[in-house]
Parts: structure tokens; C-alpha cells; sequence
């Protein structure tokens, strides 16, 4: 360990946050204690997923709304690191896509208001559900025009965007995601980088080199890092509990430590009975790193 790494142990903390639909639906006031209860300090938040009976269309939330959440989770001292609003902004159909840009725009005008800085979304498919058009040129740049569109409004409401990979998506790959940062050149634009969503029955065996390859070419763009674990059963992957799968979270906690000091880290897909067991886990390999 070097000089600098021996200094950090002290001074950079594993800065954890959790998905807040992560726990069950319930009253906000429970909720907020829920998050302080695991000491995380920051969440993600989609207002539609939490409490959909204050969000029955997206377009039509209002500042009120997003400061009533906001309000309440700044009091608490809990961070609101991404607004949550999960569109597919490569439908086929031009008015299932104008709607969802509709609803992400919504997002970026209220993300203030809420309390949050970045907007995250993933890209949808062009399909119903999965399809291999997702992994043609032609879908790579639906993402880009409606990535486009998205980075204006950001720019203009200083907001970020955090766009996310996955397997099956258009944008399905790190150099891909790499692709788009050049070609949509905006500081609005940043990544938030789930590993497990890289990883595919076909090349989970070469992890390590797939999460060195994402760090290096998405770098300083990383904005906020998805913890997700995942196995691998009857050829397909599954998303099991962070601690009890595949993934190996090393070279990404190292990252956090190292590189990106105070970085969010957002655990995903931790139902609440293994959260306990799976934030150990993870501050365990933290503190030997």
C-alpha cells in the first residue's frame, strides 16, 4: 500500500447509499427512518416506484411534490444522489418515445426542487422487452439522437444526466457507453456504472477485464456506482443479493477508495433482510483493500 492509499483509509469512508424501493412500499416518515437505521447517506429515488399514489403520471408532477420528498430527505441529512427515471428512450413508437422523453425532461426541470443534481435513466430496447435490433448501429444511434435531446434540456436546467448500461440495451457495453460520451460531448452527460450489468453467460468468466476495461475508459465520467450482485444458473444470469454471487467487488470498491474519493455508491437489488449481511460484505473488502 502506498503512502497515499495508507492516508486514505482514514479519510474516505464507503460513501453507501441504497435504492429507496429497495425496501417495501411504506409512509415516508418510516421510510426515512429505514435509510438512517443502515446509516446510508445518500439514496436513489423514483418517486413513481416508492409512492406511485403521489406520481400518477410523471409529466404532471409538480415543484410542490418534489420539494415535499426533498424537503423531507435534506432534513434528515440524507442525500438524494440520483433521481430515478427509468424510460425507454428508443421506443419504436413515436409517441410511447415522446412521452418518455416527456417524463425524463419532467425530471430534469424538478430535479432541483427534489433536491438531487442527477437524473439516471437506462436506454429501454427498441423491442418488446429483448430483442437483437438492440445491438445494431441503427439502435446505437436511436440513443444518441434521444440522448441528444435529453443533454440540451440538462444544459439548460444545469442538471446531469446519468445514463446506464445493460446487457441487452442498445447501449449494452462500456466502449459503447464510451462511444456515446464522445459523440455527445457535454459535461451534462455522465455514467452511472453498474458492473453486474456488463456481464453476460458468455463473458462473466473474463469479469475482471471487463471491470478494468468500463473504469479506464469511463474514468472521471463515473458519476455514481450501482452495487449489484449477480449468479449465473441454467445459462442465464440472475440478480442475487450483493455478498452472495459472482461479481467481484474488489477492483470496483478500489476504485471508490482510490481513484473517486467519496464517490456514490448505491446498493441495488438488496431486499432488506440481507441488507445487513451485504453492507458487511462490502465495508469488510472496503476496509482490507
Amino acid at each position: 500500500m502506498t503512502s497515499l492509499e495508507n492516508s486514505a483509509v482514514h479519510l474516505t469512508p464507503l460513501n453507501l447509499g441504497v435504492r429507496a424501493h429497495d425496501f417495501e412500499k411504506m409512509p415516508l416518515d418510516r421510510l426515512i427512518r429505514k435509510i438512517k437505521q443502515y446509516s446510508f447517506s445518500n439514496i436513489q429515488f423514483a418517486i413513481k416506484k416508492s409512492f406511485p399514489e403521489s406520481a400518477p403520471s410523471l409529466s404532471a408532477l409538480s415543484p410542490g411534490t418534489a420539494s415535499y420528498y426533498g424537503g423531507a430527505f435534506s432534513r434528515a441529512g440524507i442525500k438524494l444522489a440520483v433521481l430515478g427515471c427509468y424510460v425507454n428512450i428508443v421506443a419504436t413508437d413515436p409517441s410511447v418515445r415522446a412521452r418518455a422523453l416527456d417524463d425524463f425532461i419532467t425530471h430534469l426541470r424538478l430535479a432541483r426542487d427534489f433536491g438531487a443534481s442527477l437524473v439516471g435513466t437506462e436506454t429501454g430496447s427498441v423491442g418488446n422487452g429483448y430483442t437483437t435490433d438492440n445491438f445494431t448501429e441503427e439502435a446505437f444511434q436511436e440513443v444518441v439522437n434521444s440522448v441528444r435531446l435529453m443533454v440540451d434540456e440538462a444544459e439548460r436546467f444545469g442538471v446531469t444526466i446519468g445514463i446506464e448500461a445493460g446487457q441487452n440495451h442498445p447501449l449494452h457495453s462500456a466502449p459503447l457507453t464510451r462511444r456515446l460520451l464522445d459523440e455527445v460531448p457535454s459535461n451534462n452527460l455522465q455514467v452511472i456504472l453498474d458492473c453486474a450489468n456488463l456481464m453476460s453467460p458468455d463473458n462473466y468468466e473474463t469479469q475482471d477485464a471487463i471491470v478494468t476495461e468500463a473504469l479506464d475508459l469511463l474514468g472521471d465520467r463515473i458519476a455514481v456506482i450501482h452495487l449489484k450482485d449477480f449468479k449465473i444458473e441454467q445459462g442465464r444470469i440472475h440478480i442475487v443479493p450483493v455478498g452472495q454471487g459472482m461479481l467481484n467487488f474488489s477492483p470496483i470498491l478500489h476504485y471508490m477508495k482510490y481513484k473517486r474519493p467519496h464517490i456514490h455508491g448505491i446498493l441495488e437489488s438488496t431486499p432488506e433482510s440481507d441488507m445487513e449481511t451485504s453492507i458487511a460484505f462490502l465495508q469488510r473488502i472496503y476496509s482490507e483493500i
